[in-house]
This record gives structure tokens, C-alpha cells and sequence, in this order.
């Protein structure tokens, strides 16, 4: 695994020269635009539709927002890679796959216009994410970027609940937190506080971040995690760690202090405040709503039992708004093979089984700790969220899974000059001679 990519860059990232014969060119480092590039693909998946903000945002106005984002990020990307300088990326060859279930149903608009959209969507994210890849090399670069941009929205978040908390706390969502300023549900800022808090507890442990900082960052995230109230971010957090920390406890010693820790705190809270957590944990439903996973089954049900024809079993109805009768699917596979079929189900399973067997053949270090943790969290929440067939958080998520299982190119020395030769006087030779 390679160390963090050098900052400050020229803009076109300045090949390595006299590297070897046929080997690809090592980036001399990642152009402060790119970190521009990342945080305009993230503002793209934020969504469109949420909770009534403090001031009523048309959706038209939030779309043209997201998508001129998408657009802005693809722009960039290609004026900071005009040369297309790609790296060979299993991850992104099987989501361009993706795109051929996607089209194929998408072109006879059972789901109408809106599914070619979404399409040109997708295909933008993906050719973003090719332009990108040329900066993968298994660094933390794109971490920071991540953690920064996210923490920037839950800022967002944090600032509606100051401003109005009545709005920020509606009784429409069970008094659950909600983007009052910028329309986000709980499942959403649930999602970003998880993913923030669990890389930067992994930067602590492999010291690459201060404490100070780190709890700036993982304190008020943990407050606006407990007020949404969300269990799928909850367990993906508390899972996805356990496993990250667990790829670390043969070689860190401070992973073993933590992991110790954090083992003996959860058993005392457990004992001592194991009624409040269990009434955080059921949100004050009924034993039968909990159990059909808050009348998620239900769709679920339906869905399988539609009628389709070979077609739509094979690609799927197009591309959609991830809903079915009008609700809201909520479950990854389902939506998947809802709208790319079969098809777009084996793709995406062969995205979550390669990622996770190159991340369990890498030798252990930070950057695949963090891979793990972000390939078990994206795996866990597609049971209950959607995304992971669209541009979404959840494939930015694995995308930066696999910037981090990246090998680093490597470089060859540089040859060494040829030092020309002095003439050697008759004199000289003939002593030699003699």
C-alpha cells in the first residue's frame, strides 16, 4: 500500500519521468481541483427530496443544483485529465457494465423519460470516476476529502437545528432529525455521521490525525447520529468498525487498546442503560411494525410477486426514483433488480465480492482498515437503503473503497547519464606502454 498522495501538485499532475518502458506514469500529485471534483460529486448525491426546509426550496431549483454539480465535476475532471489518463479499475469496469441493464431497459420507457436522465446521470458519474481514477494509488487523499465534505453537510444539518429546531425536529418524521436548511431525511445524515465518525476513528488509531481533531469531527456527528434515531447506520458503524479494527489488532497496538475499550464500555452500558437503548433502538413502535422492518417487508412482498416478462426479469424496468406502487422500496437488491434486472443484481454483487476479496488480500495497514469499514457498511445498509445500481453516496462510499486498494504505480530510478569519456593524451598512452 502506498502513503499519502504529496498536495499541491501542478494542475495536469506532472508525469514521472524516465519511468520503466510500457509501466504507467506515477501522477507527481493530486491537483488541489481534484478535492473540488470529489466534493461536487458528493453535493450530486445529497437528492432531491426530503424534509420541508425552513425555507422552501423548489425541487426544481435542489435538481438543478445536484445535476449542474454532476456536470461541473465531469468539466473539471476532464480539464485537470485532458490527456485521459486512467488507471486499469476493476470497480469502475463493472459499474460501466452496470450501465448496458440500465440502458437496455431504460430505452422502453416503462419508467418514461426521467429513466434516460437518469441514465446520462449515471453515465457522467461513471465517466467522473474513470478521469479520476488516474489519482488512485492507495492514499488517504481522498479520505480527507471525503470526511471534510460530509462534515460539511451535517454542519448544514447542525445549523437548521440551531436556527429551528421545531423544523429540524418535525413530529411528520416521529421528531427524528431532518436537513432543515437543505431537504435530508434521517436515513441520509444518519448515513453521513456514520461513514465520518467511523474513518475518523480509524485516523486516530493509525495516527494520522490528532485527537483534538478527530474529536471535532466525531462528537457532534455521534449527537446528530443519536437524534436521527437511525439503526441501519447504528449497526453499519458498530459492525463495519468492528471488523475495520479487527484487520488491525495483529499489528496496532493501539487498535488493541481501543478494541479492549470499547468492548468493556459497550458490556457497561449494555448493563447499566440497556432499557434506553432499547427504547432508542425500537423508536416506540409497535412489536408488528418492528418486525416487518417498518412495513418495508410489505413492499418487499409485493414487489417479488409482480408479474414481469423475460425482459424485465433479465434488465429490469429502467431506471427510477427506487420506488414500487408508490412506496418507497428501500432495500438495494430489490431495487436493483427492480429496474436493471438479474442483470444489474450479479453486477452489483460482483462489485461488493471483489472489493471484499482484494481488501482480504492486501496486507494489513490503515488504508485497507478503512476499505473494509466502508465496504461492510455499504454492504449492511443496502438491506434496508437503496443506491447501490445508481449514483449515489453509497457507490462514492465503495469508490473510495477502491482508490484505497489501489496499488501504486510504480516508478523506476532514473537512468543514470552517460558520463563521455576524456581523450587520453598520445603522452599518457605511451607511458602506459612503457
Amino acid at each position: 500500500m502506498g502513503g499519502e498522495l504529496r498536495h499541491g501538485g501542478p494542475p495536469g499532475g506532472a508525469d514521472t519521468a524516465g519511468t520503466r518502458p510500457g509501466a504507467e506514469p506515477r501522477p507527481a500529485g493530486t491537483p488541489r481541483i481534484v478535492g473540488i471534483v470529489w466534493g461536487l460529486l458528493i453535493l450530486n448525491t445529497l437528492g432531491s427530496a426530503g424534509a420541508k426546509t425552513i425555507v422552501p426550496l423548489p425541487r426544481s431549483l435542489i435538481q438543478l443544483v445536484t445535476m449542474g454539480a454532476l456536470v461541473a465535476a465531469f468539466t473539471l475532471a476532464l480539464a485537470v485529465n485532458l490527456r485521459l489518463r486512467i488507471r486499469a479499475s476493476s470497480f469502475v469496469l463493472l459499474l460501466t457494465l452496470l450501465l448496458v441493464p440500465s440502458l437496455i431497459s431504460s430505452l422502453q420507457l416503462e419508467s418514461g423519460l426521467g429513466a434516460l436522465f437518469r441514465c446520462t446521470r449515471l453515465a457522467l458519474f461513471i465517466g467522473t470516476l474513470w478521469l479520476l481514477s488516474r489519482w488512485w494509488d492507495g492514499g488517504l487523499t481522498f479520505v480527507r476529502h471525503h470526511i471534510r465534505m460530509y462534515f460539511a453537510v451535517l454542519g448544514s444539518v447542525a445549523a437548521g437545528l440551531v436556527v429551528s429546531p421545531g423544523a429540524a425536529l418535525p413530529e411528520l418524521y416521529g421528531g427524528r432529525l431532518v436537513g432543515a436548511l437543505w431537504p435530508l431525511t434521517p436515513p441520509q445524515i444518519g448515513q453521513y455521521a456514520a461513514v465520518i465518525i467511523g474513518l475518523t476513528v480509524l485516523l486516530v488509531l493509525g495516527r494520522r490525525t490528532d485527537r483534538t481533531g478527530a474529536a471535532v469531527v466525531i462528537v457532534p456527528s455521534l449527537v446528530l447520529l443519536a437524534l436521527t434515531h437511525t439503526r441501519t447506520a447504528t449497526l453499519g458503524l458498530l459492525i463495519g468498525l468492528t471488523l475495520a479494527i479487527g484487520s488491525l489488532v495483529l499489528t496496532s497496538a493501539a487498535a488493541r487498546r481501543f478494541f479492549t475499550w470499547t468492548v468493556l464500555c459497550a458490556a457497561v452500558a449494555a448493563v447499566g442503560f440497556g432499557s434506553a437503548l432499547q427504547a432508542w433502538f425500537l423508536r416506540g413502535q409497535s412489536q408488528e411494525n418492528f418486525t416487518s422492518l417498518t412495513g418495508r417487508a410489505k413492499v418487499w412482498d409485493a414487489l417479488l410477486a409482480a408479474p414481469r416478462t423475460t425482459s424485465e426479469q433479465l434488465f429490469g424496468a429502467g431506471l427510477g426514483d427506487k420506488s414500487f406502487g408508490g412506496l418507497p422500496i428501500d432495500n438495494s437488491w430489490l431495487a436493483v433488480y427492480q429496474e436493471q434486472g438479474l442483470t444489474g443484481v450479479v453486477l452489483v454483487a460482483a462489485i461488493i465480492i471483489m472489493l471484499g476479496v482484494v481488501a482480504l488480500l492486501r496486507p494489513p495497514s490503515l488504508q485497507r482498515a478503512c476499505a473494509i469499514f466502508l465496504i461492510s457498511y455499504c454492504a449492511i445498509a443496502s438491506y434496508t437503503e437503496a443506491g447501490l445500481g445508481d449514483a449515489s453516496p453509497y457507490l462514492l462510499h465503495l469508490a473510495l473503497a477502491a482508490s484505497l486498494l489501489a496499488v501504486p504505480a510504480a516508478a523506476a530510478p532514473l537512468p543514470t547519464p552517460e558520463v563521455p569519456r576524456r581523450p587520453v593524451p598520445r603522452w599518457a598512452r605511451r607511458s602506459e606502454v612503457t
